[in-house]
C-alpha cells in the first residue's frame, strides 16, 4: 500500500499558514514580560471602554452644578469638573473614544499606506517616482501639524479626528512598505515564482505580503499610541473632539483653568491617558522584541 501523506488537507492554505503565524506569535509574546504588562494594562482599558455603560456611576453628560468641581469622594471617585460632571465615567467613555480613534485611524492609514507601498515597490519607474514624491510631501512636516492642516479643511468631530490620522499615518507605513518590497522581491524565490508563470497577485499574496508583516505590524503597534496621544492633543487645541462627547484631550482642556482650585480635573484624565500610552508602548516593544530576529539574538 503507498503511503499516504499524514498533513490534513488544507495545510498549506492561507488561513492555516495565518492560524500557525498567530501561534507563533503568541508563542514568542509569551516570552516577554513588557508584552505581558502592556497587554494586561492595555485589556484593562479594552474592558472599560467595552462595559462602560456598565462601569461608569453616572451618566457621563449629566451635570449637577450643585456638585461642581468637588474633589474625589465616595460618591465620586475622581471629583466632578466645572459642570458637575463625574469625571470617573467620562473617563470610561473616554477610553472609548480613544481606542476607536487610535485603532481605526492607523487601520485605515496602513491599508492605504501598505497599498501605495505595495505599488511603488512592485512598479518601480514613473508610478515609483510619482508615488514617493507624493509620500515625500506627506512626510514633509510634523504629523501633528499635518493633522491640523487636515482638520482645518474636514472640519471637527470624531469621523473627521480618524480620518485626518489616517491620513497623516499613509506616509510612514508607505515607506516602510515599499523599502521592504525592495529587498524581498529581489529575492531567488520571487525571480523563480516569475519564470514559473505565477501570477503577479499570487506572489504578493503568498510570497511578498508574508514576509514584510512583521515590520508593518510592529509600525500598526507604535502607531496606536501616537494617534491616541495626537488625538487627545487635537482635542486639547479645540481641533478635534467636539462636546459634550468625553474626550480625554478636552477634559484636560477644560481642566487646565482651574488647575490650582481643582487639580483632579486634569490631573485624572491625564494620569489616565499616561497610563494607556505605557501600556501600549510596553505592548509594541514587546511586539518589536518578538518578531525582529535582531533583537532576539538571530543573526
Amino acid at each position: 500500500m503507498s503511503a499516504v501523506s499524514d498533513s490534513p488537507v488544507g495545510e498549506h492554505t492561507p488561513a492555516a499558514r495565518l492560524a500557525m503565524r498567530s501561534v507563533r506569535l503568541w508563542r514568542l509574546l509569551r516570552q516577554q514580560r513588557k508584552a505581558l504588562a502592556g497587554g494586561i494594562i492595555v485589556l484593562v482599558f479594552v474592558f472599560a471602554a467595552v462595559f462602560a455603560p456598565l462601569l461608569a456611576p453616572y451618566p457621563p453628560t449629566e451635570q449637577n452644578f450643585a456638585d461642581a468641581m468637588q474633589g474625589p469622594s465616595a460618591a465620586h471617585w475622581m471629583g466632578t469638573d466645572s459642570f458637575g460632571q463625574d469625571i470617573l465615567s467620562r473617563t470610561f467613555f473616554g477610553a472609548r473614544s480613544a481606542l476607536w480613534i487610535g485603532f481605526s485611524s492607523v487601520t485605515l492609514g496602513l491599508i492605504a499606506g501598505v497599498a501605495v507601498g505595495l505599488v511603488a515597490g512592485l512598479r518601480g519607474g514613473r508610478v515609483e517616482w510619482l508615488l514617493m514624491r507624493f509620500v515625500d510631501g506627506l512626510l514633509a512636516f510634523p504629523e501633528l501639524i499635518m493633522a491640523m492642516a487636515f482638520m482645518a479643511v474636514l472640519g471637527l468631530g470624531m469621523g473627521n479626528v480618524i480620518l485626518a490620522l489616517a491620513l497623516s499615518f499613509v506616509g510612514p507605513f508607505a515607506r516602510t512598505v515599499r523599502a521592504d518590497v525592495l529587498q524581498v522581491k529581489a529575492r531567488p524565490y520571487i525571480e523563480a515564482a516569475r519564470l514559473m508563470g505565477v501570477p503577479e497577485r499570487e506572489i504578493v499574496w503568498r510570497h511578498v505580503l508574508p514576509n514584510i508583516a512583521s515590520p508593518i505590524l510592529i509600525q500598526a503597534g507604535m502607531r496606536i499610541s501616537i494617534a491616541i496621544l495626537l488625538a487627545s492633543g487635537l482635542s486639547f487645541l479645540g481641533l478635534g473632539v467636539v462636546p459634550p462627547t468625553p474626550d480625554w484631550g478636552l477634559m484636560i482642556a477644560e481642566g487646565r483653568g482651574f488647575i490650582s482650585m481643582a487639580p483632579w480635573m486634569a490631573g485624572m484624565p491625564g494620569l489616565v491617558l499616561a497610563l494607556l500610552l505605557v501600556g501600549l508602548n510596553l505592548l509594541a516593544e514587546g511586539l518589536r522584541d518578538a518578531l525582529d530576529p535582531r533583537t532576539r539574538g538571530v543573526s
